[in-house]
């Protein structure tokens, strides 16, 4: 088979590579030039482990290859996949969908036989019967069916994902192109990956109600996590105890600063907004939403509380400044929420990221960026981890502590013992589990 993916950003480049893997012809087009160009000399313009090798490896076997022309690479295809960005909108988190509809109107103008046309962009419910109208509009003499084949990759470890699915969604109403679909994702028999084939209206819907639930179930273990602080409880064994329960199962049940990132943020606002235009608003994300957006803020409170109540004057050496770890996106991370607050406070913020700081000096001004974290702990008065990264895991605490002028952290991703720090002198704020959680075991 021969597919076209338009769009080259994180979705598009990853699945691109991926189908290519799986043995698929791939063409990945693009308006961007610059990007073009570095693809085919092996630049990759995000980070995600183990996309560079794959990348080149299906280039080099002539799988893989990166273009400006659409009307050339669609001529041969199959089947064209439209993966171009649809950030939030002007209005109430309303999804912006004009790229989806350009790349509607420009894979009509060159249409050539039978093609399926998916939209793998993450769209509210409606886009694909828009994205039919559009082209049926332009050529109705064209021969196609739209598509909803709608992504679940989570930055980090999108490679997997993509590889070793859940799931596979397939919103696809003729047989046609049932068949097309079923034969491009073929590999996946193999493995016995459920494939769940629907109307258009439900494989969209599928993909919003995916993200809003996995948010609400953050939000509810960092709600948990505010009582246990109250309480004396520790919110890592209320999540195991709860989390071994099969109907509400482990994952997303970790506590910590709020959600961010390219997907949750968007598609619950997006997901509240289509709700609320249809007359069925979902007050449960609605709350979500805001909750989320204020427990971020509230962690630069738990930073100055920890700091005696005032940071004016003092410097906070910051730990991880993505939204997760192995990734360089920036999109809604705590971090962009919880420095700007310490610094209004008179703060001073030196910060070491693997792989985020070139992004984050684009949104991020008058922080110290350093080569790594034992740099950026120097002559600090509080540490605070914001994102987990592996290396921030196991810090020599005895260098730690020669480093900073007091010894105060602040570890907003819990992945330290409170005991433990208390026994190394440091005086140690975690995510809902206090000292007290763990004095009398």
């Amino acid at each position: 088979m021969r597919i076209a993916m338009l769009g080259t950003g994180y979705v598009g480049l990853v699945s691109g590579t991926c189908f290519s893997e799986f043995g698929t012809d791939v063409v990945c087009v693009d308006k961007d030039e610059a990007k073009i160009e570095g693809l085919r000399n092996g630049v990759i313009p995000i980070f995600e482990p183990g996309l560079e090798t794959l990348v080149k490896k299906n280039a080099a076997a002539g799988r893989l290859s990166f273009s400006l022309d659409l009307a050339e690479a669609a001529r041969d295809a199959d089947a064209i996949f439209i993966a171009v960005g649809t950030p939030p909108g002007p209005q109430d988190g309303q999804a912006d969908l004009s790229y989806v509809y350009q790349a509607a109107r420009e894979i009509a103008a060159v249409l050539d036989g039978y093609k399926v046309i998916i939209t793998k962009s993450t769209v509210p419910v409606g886009t694909g019967r828009e994205v039919e109208r559009i082209i049926r509009e332009a050529r109705p003499d064209a021969d196609f069916d739209v598509v909803s084949n709608p992504e679940f990759l989570r930055e980090g470890a999108a490679i997997n994902d993509f590889m070793r699915p859940d799931r596979v969604v397939i919103g696809a109403e003729s047989k046609r192109a049932q068949d097309v679909m079923a034969e491009l994702y073929r590999p996946l028999y193999l493995i016995e990956t459920p494939i769940i084939f629907t109307k258009l209206e439900t494989s969209e819907l599928i993909k919003y109600a995916g993200n809003a639930f996995l948010a609400t179930k953050i939000s509810f273990i960092n709600q948990m996590a505010d009582l246990c602080e109250k309480v004396g409880a520790d919110v890592h064994q209320v999540a195991k105890g709860i989390g071994l329960d099969g109907r509400i199962g482990r994952k997303f049940l970790h506590a910590g600063p709020g959600y961010g990132g390219s997907c949750f943020p968007k598609d619950t606002q997006a997901l509240a907004y289509t709700a609320r235009a249809n007359g069925a608003p979902v007050s449960l994300v609605e709350d979500v939403i805001s909750y989320n957006a204020a427990r971020k803020r509230g962690m630069a409170d738990k930073v100055i509380a920890h700091c005696g109540g005032t940071v004016a004057g003092k410097k906070v050496a910051v730990l991880g400044l993505t939204f997760k770890p192995n990734t360089d996106d920036m999109r809604d991370s705590p971090s962009l929420d919880i420095i700007p607050i310490l610094q209004a406070q008179g703060a001073t913020v030196s910060a070491y990221d693997p792989e985020g700081m070139e992004e984050a000096k684009k949104l991020l001004s008058d922080v110290t960026y350093c080569t790594g974290a034992y740099q950026a702990m120097e002559g600090a008065d509080v540490l605070v981890i914001v994102t987990e990264w592996n290396e921030f895991r196991r810090l020599d605490m005895d260098r730690v502590k020669s480093l900073l002028s007091a010894p105060l952290i602040v570890d907003l991703r819990n992945i330290y013992s409170p005991a433990e720090m208390a026994e190394d002198g440091f005086e140690y704020l975690s995510i809902g589990r206090p000292l007290s959680a763990f004095m009398d075991i």
